[in-house]
């Protein structure tokens, strides 16, 4: 025993041996459930109990790592949804965010609990790992640790049930629902298809490249139909009076493009062409990501057209100059044989190393960390800083969202965010649990029954209202409503509920559009509220 004593009281092999317990009960699945990262959470609390500390260096180094990783991927979703009508989901995030701020304030009236306490139970019934971060920066009181892991795992649970329990009790038609309510995902900037009959003699017998779109044009003609054939649109492919141009574009575009050279037409066997086929195909490839497709020549070298990308959930309308991420999804036309090949050069050389930037990665933080230093007067409720949490997330959202400033890129983050992430975030919660674990027993004997209810009260609320909100003011269908309050609630488990309710890839976009608002929404509360209890 007091060997193992002596080895436990070696900091660096005391956090590996909370690591390793740790995600050993993270990986624990009741009813396919599991608590994920969670676990190392309350297995340091457990070490913490017993007196064992991790450093507080260590535990910061962790949340930094964490909180920047958490910004790089939000960053470019959460700027563009902000200029789109997936703000709606961002609205939703509020309105959580907000309704939880009140319920809390509440419960730590009534039940008389410390604020670092209430802002635990918060974060933990929104199942937020930053916002607890955010919570022990503005408190300064490693408490809030312990209310976090109370209401922790009724949050997970509580957004699973409703989400698989709710449709079933108003016995709603989500395939008719989702078709009839208002869809914000698709916005008027999202791109379509139609088909154009070609009836302005002036461009017979001319090519694509002869109709001079402008670089401003969204305009794409995927394929042309003649007769009963089907022919793959490049750009010296001749056109005649009567071709059908398969053609894609925002609508204000297509508009313009069929007044000028025809009429819209219908097309029912569009896919049932042999010679030309559509796929989508994920960059994934070392030697594509970072590169345009004017870069990599898809057109003129492979003879294949990118009709739309897909980036975070979102379609986008093919860009011949916009950079290709890791993970974007391009829908490309042309025969069969070109497919295959061109798959091959997105996945051939698949990325089997993280690439992080070390000196990017440096700047980023000591300039998040100094950002976190400056004070901000409130009006009314004094001065706070951004901490250690906050200044990160503000800068690399910035950095996030921009891919490059100057030396510093975060263009290529997306096969590491993970990989930083997960080290960041286990290491901050080996920290952040020895440090709670001190006064667990007495906070537990003294208030469990009502730091339990409150963990309850403070789940429930913001979920029934966010949902309300969703459904009856900004009439989203079932499956919008429900993936968007799982991303407001920051609820993987319950995104995966979702998406067993219906075969569409909607529900994981309403949950990216509201997950990053919420990721900073939490945040920002999570250092407001101990300002007002």
């Amino acid at each position: 025993m007091n060997l193992l004593t002596d080895l436990l009281d070696e900091p660096l092999l005391l956090l590996f041996v909370i690591l390793f317990l740790g995600s050993l009960v993270g990986q624990i699945k009741i009813k396919g459930l599991s608590i994920g990262a969670a676990g190392v959470l309350l297995v340091a609390i457990v070490f913490g109990h017993f007196g064992y500390q991790v450093s507080p260096i260590v535990q910061n180094l962790g949340l930094s790592l964490f909180i920047v990783a958490v910004g790089l991927q939000a960053g470019p979703r959460f700027f563009r949804m902000m200029r789109t009508n997936g703000l709606i989901f961002g609205v939703i995030s509020l309105i959580v965010v907000v309704v939880s701020v009140i319920i809390t304030f509440i419960v730590s009236k009534i039940f008389h609990l410390s604020s670092a306490l209430s802002v635990g139970l918060m974060t933990g019934a929104l199942t937020s790992t930053p916002g607890l971060a955010a919570a022990l920066q503005a408190t300064k009181d490693p408490i809030a640790s312990v209310g976090y892991g109370i209401a922790y795992p009724f949050g997970v649970l509580a957004v699973v049930l409703f989400v698989q329990l709710l449709p079933k009790i108003l016995k709603v038609d989500l395939i008719k629902d989702f078709n009839e309510a208002n869809n914000p995902i698709k916005t008027a900037d999202s791109p379509e298809v139609i088909t154009i009959e070609l009836t302005n003699s002036s461009f017979d017998k001319k090519t694509l490249g002869e109709l001079h779109f402008t670089t401003d044009n969204s305009i794409v003609i995927s394929r042309i139909i003649r007769g009963k054939r089907t022919i793959i649109a490049l750009r010296d492919t001749v056109i005649l009076v009567g071709d059908k141009l398969v053609t894609v574009g925002i609508p204000s575009d297509l508009y313009q493009f069929c007044k000028r050279v025809g009429r819209e037409v219908e097309v029912t066997d569009l896919d049932n062409a042999d010679s030309v086929a559509l796929r989508k195909i994920v960059v994934d490839s070392y030697d594509t990501i970072g590169k345009n497709i004017k870069e990599l020549g898809l057109r003129k070298d492979y003879g294949i057209t990118v009709t739309r990308i897909e980036r975070g959930g979102i379609e986008l309308n093919q860009n011949p100059k916009m950079r290709l991420a890791r993970g974007d999804v391009l829908t490309v036309v042309s025969s069969e044989e070109r497919l295959n090949q061109v798959e091959q050069l997105f996945t051939k050389k698949k990325l089997a190393i993280t690439n992080v930037h070390i000196f990017s990665l440096s700047v980023i933080l000591l300039i998040g960390i100094l950002v976190g230093m400056i004070p901000i007067h409130l009006p009314w409720l004094g001065s706070i800083t951004l901490g250690v949490a906050g200044g990160p997330l503000l800068v690399a959202l910035i950095i996030g969202h921009f891919g490059k400033i100057g030396p510093i890129h975060a263009r290529y983050y997306a096969p590491s965010n993970q990989v930083v992430g997960d080290i960041g975030l286990v290491i901050f919660l080996a920290g952040a649990g020895t440090t709670a674990g001190h006064g667990l027993v007495e906070v537990v004997q003294s208030q469990g029954v009502k730091l339990l209810v409150g963990g309850i009260i403070i789940t429930l609320v913001p979920i029934f209202v966010g949902f309300y909100f969703a459904r009856k003011v900004f009439k989203l269908s079932m499956i919008h409503s429900l993936g968007g309050l799982c991303g407001a609630m920051t609820s993987t488990p319950g995104l995966g509920a979702v998406n067993q309710l219906i075969d569409s890839e909607d529900p994981a976009i309403a949950y990216a559009a509201a997950y990053p608002f919420s990721l900073i929404f939490v945040a920002v509360a999570s250092q407001f509220v101990p300002l007002i209890l």
